[in-house]
C-alpha cells in the first residue's frame, strides 16, 4: 500500500482550525507520507471489509479516511476519547 497523497475535505480543515490542530494533523500526514506509519498509528478500523483507515493526530483526536488508489482522502477528525 503506497499513499501518494493525502486529501481533506473542507469540513475536516474547518474543524482543525477551529481546535488548533492544523499543524500536529501536518506532522501526523508527514508521518504518513514518509513510512513512519507506527508514529502516527496508522492502521484499518474494524471491521475490514469496509476498508477505512485511521491515523492518530495527537492523543485525543483521529482522522478517519478512505484509500481509493493512492491517495488517502480524509473525511473525518473525531475526538477519540
Amino acid at each position: 500500500m503506497l499513499i501518494e497523497k493525502i486529501l481533506e475535505t473542507k469540513d475536516v480543515l474547518a474543524y482543525l482550525n477551529k481546535r488548533n490542530l492544523l499543524q500536529q494533523y501536518k506532522k501526523s500526514k508527514k508521518y504518513i507520507l514518509l513510512w513512519l506509519k507506527k508514529q502516527v498509528d496508522f492502521k484499518l478500523r474494524n471491521p475490514k471489509k469496509l476498508k477505512i483507515y485511521y491515523f492518530r493526530i495527537n492523543k485525543q483526536f483521529r482522522a478517519y479516511g478512505v484509500l481509493d488508489w493512492n491517495i488517502l482522502k480524509i473525511y473525518e477528525i473525531n475526538n477519540h476519547q
